[in-house]
């Protein structure tokens, strides 16, 4: 058997990482689960239009109830891949304050990163049929 590649190695790690996510949120009301859904398969779209800067301080903006919304988890869960070893950012403290003292090869490397680990995050999602009919 041929031995997997770093790349596919690195995707199932995001896929590992992003399903223990989307399991944490199987516990939650139908109604977040939705929420969650619609928000993180907008998320990509967001980042690639705005930044992934402007992404992470909307979603911070958004939690207006700390810690308790969609937004904040959504967060959370990216932050959780970009801080983790494997994810190759070496992401310290808050995300988005680390972020902002990256040099621009770093942000960009952040930002491809991240989207190619919300492809997994917004995939479950789609596959549990976690979609806001707003």
């Amino acid at each position: 058997m041929a031995n997997p590649t770093q790349q596919q190695t690195l995707q199932q790690k995001r896929a590992a990482h992003a399903w223990g996510c989307i399991e944490q949120i199987t516990k939650k009301p139908e109604d977040f689960r939705k929420k969650y859904g619609s928000q993180v398969r907008g998320l990509p779209a967001l980042i690639q239009s705005d930044g992934l800067g402007q992404a992470l301080a909307f979603l911070k903006a958004k939690d207006k109830n700390k810690k308790e919304s969609y937004y904040f988890v959504a967060y959370e869960h990216i932050a959780s891949w970009a801080q983790d070893k494997e994810s190759g950012l070496n992401a310290q403290g808050d995300f988005l304050e680390w972020l902002l003292k990256q040099s621009t090869t770093d942000y960009r490397r952040a930002t491809a990163e991240v989207l190619a680990y919300l492809s997994w995050i917004k995939r479950f999602a789609e596959a549990k049929g976690w979609q806001d009919e707003e």
